[in-house]
């Protein structure tokens, strides 16, 4: 028999002992010992859980008990679940989370102190998708060329509704939070940085990044109008907040951001709030992993696939590598990064103004590939929306600057990147 406990019983620790419970004669055909929840660890007692095992309010009632083998870390935040899992790593126990923003900033941390000990994490990134494994095995013949990831399922949610439905962003960010699908403080999901957790975690996997959140380009999805869904849909173009791990040279980009993308793709295609990422290998091309990137059961699915790996012995090194992995790989800066660019401006509608702004855009490099202009409710102003060649990122925020200098402007720009 293997014994586990859980640091924090909410909406996926209550899964986690359910599904060990109703599934468990399943569970334990394949892992081929009865795994048991002895204890879990809640902040307030008071409060009813559904869930039948016993619980304690002091998470050292799990880290130093000697009758539990694995500690199932389901808390979130990052330097109090950091604190208690080197503790029982420290105690010799295998560790399961699914915890992004912890790995974020300690995963080397971690695998360090983990050593030989198991230390497992499919959870963390796209939930239910067994991504994490699919790059630590599944692929581990390739050089992996880059991954692109739909990650956050309340921001596909939202541009979904604004694509298929014509919806104002404020209006379809209140809908996702009476459906629980966006917190009260939405910043999190809709900012880009819970997307930006997981692309890092998988970047370590396939490039041996070490970076933190704070050292990658992180935008949302706040500044997209139905006049950017618009002009996606006339150029074949859909819009998701993608987190982007690309190969280029010695480099590797890794970003967030709102991005246009061929409608003919195959992420484009992936709606609502489930997640999908696309890993494009040097050897076995692009694959796709498709699912519910979120909520109790597929989440806690994702948990106790690896409490089952742990049980049979199978896990493997945390990172993926039993050995160093010396790829000369460095992270590239976010002004070297080399994308086509769309441009949404409010213009005054006079003589010239075309003019002026293609020659700016001139000064940097900048050539446009494809130009619309809309009309507006203003009869001395009109909206210009630009499509680019491929430009380095610091020209294009150079030339925004400049652009933004110009007399003609009428408000800021509305920058968005295109991926092809």
């Amino acid at each position: 028999m293997v014994k586990i406990g859980i640091l924090g019983v909410g909406t996926v620790g209550e899964s986690v002992a359910k599904i060990l419970e109703e599934n468990g004669d399943i569970i334990e055909a394949r892992a081929g010992k009865k795994i048991v929840v002895k204890k879990g660890v809640v902040k307030n007692l008071s409060k009813k859980r559904e869930v039948s095992i016993p619980l304690s309010d002091d998470p050292m009632d799990v880290i130093d008990d000697p009758e539990i083998d694995i500690v199932v870390e389901l808390m979130g935040g990052v330097e109090e679940p950091y604190a208690l899992v080197k503790k029982a790593l420290g105690n010799g126990k295998a560790v399961v989370t699914a915890n992004k923003a912890l790995l974020a900033y300690h995963r080397y941390e971690l695998q360090e102190l983990a050593g030989d000990i198991p230390f497992m994490y499919e959870a963390s990134t796209a939930g239910g998708i067994p991504v994490i494994g699919a790059l630590r095995t599944g692929l581990s013949a390739n050089h992996i060329e880059s991954i692109q990831g739909i990650m956050n399922g309340t921001c596909n949610y939202m541009l979904t509704k604004m694509i298929n439905e014509g919806a104002k962003y404020d209006e379809i960010l209140k809908e996702a939070q009476a459906l629980g699908y966006a917190e009260a403080d939405p910043t999190f999901d809709v900012g880009g940085f819970d997307a930006a957790h997981k692309l890092l975690i998988l970047a370590s996997i396939a490039y041996g990044i070490d970076a933190k959140p704070e050292d990658i380009l992180i935008e949302g999805i706040e500044n997209i109008t139905q006049t950017d869904v618009a002009f996606a849909k006339e150029f074949g173009y859909a819009i998701k907040l993608l987190g982007i791990a690309k190969k280029v040279g010695k480099g590797v980009e890794l970003r967030v951001h709102a991005t246009m993308i061929p409608e003919a793709s195959m992420i484009a295609k992936v709606d609502g709030v489930m997640n999908a990422v696309t890993v494009v290998g040097d050897r076995v091309g692009e694959t796709m992993y498709y699912g519910p990137g979120a909520g109790g059961d597929a989440t806690a699915s994702a948990v106790i696939a690896d409490i089952v790996d742990i049980v049979r012995g199978n896990q493997g090194p945390m990172l993926g590598y039993k050995k160093g992995l010396e790829s000369g790989l460095q992270l590239l800066p976010k002004e070297e990064i080399v994308t086509q660019y769309y441009l949404r401006m409010d213009v005054s509608d006079k003589t010239g103004v075309l003019a002026t702004i293609t020659s700016t855009l001139g000064k940097f490099g900048i050539s446009i590939e494809s130009m619309l202009q809309e009309p507006t409710n203003d009869a001395g102003r009109a909206t210009l929306l630009f499509t680019t060649h491929k430009t380095q990122e610091s020209k294009m925020q150079e030339a925004i600057e400049a652009l933004e200098a110009l007399d003609v402007l009428e408000g800021s720009i509305a920058m968005m990147r295109i991926e092809k």
